[in-house]
């Protein structure tokens, strides 16, 4: 995460640095979610609090310059997060409210990086929108982990997406 928050700090032009902030502020969220979530005791809850933040801040990115979009990509997005809460909710527990809450602005997050490609369409917001839709399966994998059942190749898609997303992101600053 270190040499992925060096490449957006050493990114970007002028015209970028509003967008190159906010995206350094995001990495520096998941970095602390990322360490949240290596601690021996179950730091899940702040890791996801970080990650929350993380992703309020990939919203304020993916809109700068272009302000909120409403369009027909809102629907695949929203179907995709009913099938994925419907799959979690029955193991949830206390947890169904926070995790609803995450969902809902990780879903706006890849909405808006796939708002701002289809109207600014440089290969910078392409890169942010494929960054987002990997944290999707990233998230999604962790979730289902978590909530649903362990399963052997989880940590090998949570990490490979994961990373391929935050990297993505950051080389969209450039």
């Amino acid at each position: 995460m270190l040499f992925i928050l060096l490449i957006a700090v050493l990114s970007g032009k002028p015209d970028t640095l509003r967008y190159k902030y906010v995206i350094i502020a995001d990495l520096v969220c998941s970095l602390a979610g990322d360490v949240f979530l290596m601690l021996p005791s179950d730091r899940f809850v702040a890791g996801l609090v970080s990650f929350l933040f993380a992703y309020l801040f990939y919203i304020v990115a993916f809109t700068s310059g272009t302000g909120f979009g409403f369009s027909w990509r809102l629907l695949p997005c929203a179907i995709y997060g009913v099938l994925i809460f419907s799959i979690l909710a029955p193991h949830l527990g206390q947890m169904k409210l926070p995790v609803l809450v995450y969902m809902v602005v990780i879903l706006v997050m890849a909405w808006q990086a796939w708002e701002r490609w289809s109207q600014i369409g440089q290969s910078a917001a392409l890169l942010a929108f494929l960054g987002a839709v990997l944290f999707l399966i990233s998230d999604s994998a962790l979730a289902v982990n978590r909530f649903r059942g362990r399963y052997k190749s989880a940590q090998a898609l949570m990490l490979s997406t994961y990373f391929a997303a935050q990297w993505l992101i950051a080389r969209s600053v450039g």
